[in-house]
């Protein structure tokens, strides 16, 4: 028998002190287009000597949904890991980061003599994807929500700051086809290796190619000691080639394919010692000529390598941007901690490395290769039972203080002066904080973390989980509430998806209807509403939601109150039906109209389809909460 879940608030003072919340508006480093260069230095450092590293951001937008579409939000008793994620994608894809909160901190255990220790380094980046070097990347297009930028004002968002000083970037694709666009002089100096026998064409451009480049070594070494007139000196150049790399002569020999240019740098490998060849590419990306500088002297030769490389750093730079913090991060594999990771990460993939994969493991897999070892806060909370509905993070610090003795003495050395009272990303601090606790609580250290002992396999078992329980943070609520539940589960395939029925009803008088129409509603089920146009129904088990699929696909029959439901319209399917709604990724429709586009596509198949996965149910007196197992 489904038990019935009671539900208790409690309300607890403000989870930081007024000093410890002012103190913290004046300790994030602000970093803008001005100061990012010595910055990014002190962050480097920042990084190398901590434990751990944690994010934060600040949208343009998220998974909240507009009023006439709510089913478009991520929904905890809803959603699957796999649609909440697909709806993610398109947020990420849609919306746009203004500021992203990077704080290295590190965590020291307490003695006999002394607390335990936090020492935090907190760094807020402005961003904006201006397009500075003019080459169409990135694109000047992106949404906001009007609520979003709401809260952003009213918490004091330096808008022209952002606009004018804000820090641009590229993601890795992206930084990979400017290259491209840009011409990058930059080129590979070793000759690739091949097997294949030089054809009869190979060996034809091969021998024009040695003359062509003796012919012009010749003249550049004999420039000056002759009497030629000027008209003679300008054919020759044209017919050679000669031009001028900086204060070197140089040729630009034109090619065709990859294979051609393979064939230069095989002849001026064994042609010379004193010839830099650099690759041209064109702006689709391959090969379009290969240009020779001639050096005077092996000293001069290694002058010009180490001003190409420099260049070419340079050049990365300017391309990366802010990209250059996400590549920090990545490469110093230290555990990376946030409060809404499915989201955070999310957009990091979709601005900084490429675009979003289509599923979730799929994401999960890429995501790893950058950031192998990632700590949900949302997930950590889920460990202490109480704190399984905490509605913020402000309300979980609170309770921690309130029910757990975990004595920290906080060091944050940054001082920035000029933004009291003003959200400066110091809302990375309460994250670090709540950390801070928890890990306490939970006996995580990065000892554990990084240990192969199966005694910390607990420890490790926090790593790379994503917890749905994050979408609740938009929720418009009290700072101070927590939401404590008890709850009972029940699987996917025990739900279907409802709609056709009369508009504006109530979920409690459509389970009235829905009485006595069928003998599965005899028993103990569900009604929960999703948007005005359509209901998910729980049962007990999938059996019953399976009969009443069969029983609506017959049209009703043998059951007379059903048949009169059925021709006044009211359709239902499974859960799979919702899933490849999700995957349609038509977000801006009534999700009942899509339900009837999926059904007439896959009538046979879906109409008799719970759920293909197993996932959990959670079922309270409110909602109904899904995790994918």
């Amino acid at each position: 028998m489904v038990a019935r879940v009671l539900q208790r608030r409690l309300f607890c003072s403000s989870s930081a002190t007024a000093a410890e919340s002012k103190a913290w508006r004046k300790s994030v480093k602000q970093v803008t287009k001005s100061n990012f260069k010595e910055s990014l230095e002190e962050l480097k450092s920042h990084i190398k000597n901590s434990d751990f590293i944690a994010i934060s951001s600040s949208k343009t937008g998220g998974t909240l949904s507009s009023p006439t579409t709510p089913w478009t939000r991520v929904l905890p008793y809803l959603d699957t890991l796999e649609t909440a994620y697909l709806k993610t994608k398109h947020a990420a894809e849609k919306f746009q980061i203004l500021q992203f909160m990077v704080c290295p901190f590190s965590l020291s255990k307490p003695t006999s003599n002394s607390n335990a220790k936090l020492v935090a380094y907190p760094y807020n980046f402005h961003l904006f994807p201006r397009d500075e070097l003019s080459i169409g990347m990135p694109s000047y297009s992106f949404s906001c929500q009007t609520s979003y930028l709401t809260t952003m004002a009213r918490q004091g968002f330096d808008f022209n700051m952002c606009i004018y000083d804000g820090i641009s970037y590229l993601s890795r694709v992206q930084e990979s086809l400017a290259k491209h666009q840009l011409g990058n002089h930059v080129g590979d100096v070793h000759p690739l290796k091949s097997s294949s026998i030089p054809s009869i064409s190979d060996s034809i451009f091969m021998e024009r190619i040695k003359a062509r480049i003796q012919h012009w070594k010749n003249a550049c070494r004999d420039k000056g000691k002759g009497t030629d007139e000027v008209l003679i000196k300008s054919l020759r150049k044209l017919i050679l080639g000669g031009e001028m790399y900086g204060s070197r002569p140089c040729m630009s020999i034109d090619v065709c394919n990859e294979r051609q240019v393979q064939i230069i740098l095989e002849i001026l490998k064994d042609f010379s010692d004193d010839l830099v060849p650099l690759i041209i590419p064109d702006k689709g990306g391959g090969p379009k000529a290969v240009r020779v500088v001639l050096t005077s002297s092996k000293e001069d030769m290694s002058r010009l390598k180490g001003e190409l490389q420099e260049s070419e750093e340079e050049q990365n730079k300017n391309l990366s941007g802010f990209r250059e913090v996400i590549d920090v991060i990545s490469s110093s594999q230290k555990p990376i901690v946030a409060y809404n990771c499915l989201e955070e990460f999310a957009f990091i993939h979709s601005k900084f490395l490429a675009n979003l994969p289509p599923s979730m493991n799929d994401f999960i897999c890429s995501l790893r290769l950058v950031f192998p070892q990632i700590l949900d806060v949302n997930y950590l909370l889920k460990e202490i039972g109480p704190l399984r509905k905490a509605s913020n993070i402000h309300a979980a610090i609170s309770y921690l203080k309130r029910q757990f003795f975990v004595p920290l003495d906080i060091k944050i050395p940054h001082q920035d002066e000029g933004t009291e009272g003003k959200n400066y990303g110091h809302n990375v601090l309460f994250t670090v904080y709540l950390f801070a606790k928890l890990s306490s609580i939970l006996k995580i250290t990065p000892d554990t973390l990084q240990s192969r002992d199966d005694n910390q396999a607990v420890s490790m078992s926090y790593l790379n989980i994503f917890s749905l329980c994050s979408a609740m943070l938009e929720e418009k609520i009290d700072e101070d509430d927590i939401l404590i539940n008890n709850t009972i589960k029940v699987n996917t395939r025990d739900l279907i998806f409802l709609w056709g029925f009369p508009s504006g009803l109530s979920a409690r008088v459509l389970k009235g209807l829905l009485r006595g129409s069928h003998d599965v509603f005899s028993e103990d089920f569900g009604v929960q509403l999703v948007d005005k146009t359509c209901a998910i129904v729980s049962f007990k088990n999938s059996s019953l939601a399976e009969e009443f699929l069969k029983a609506m696909v017959s049209g009703g029959v043998g059951y007379d109150a059903l048949r009169d439901r059925i021709s006044e319209g009211l359709q239902a399917a499974g859960y799979e039906a919702y899933g490849r709604v999700c995957r349609l990724g038509l977000w801006d429709t009534d999700l009942a109209d899509l339900l009837d586009k999926t059904m007439a596509e896959h009538t046979h198949n879906i109409a008799l389809s719970t759920s293909k996965k197993a996932s959990e149910v959670y079922l309270s007196s409110e909602s109904i909460m899904l995790n994918e197992l």
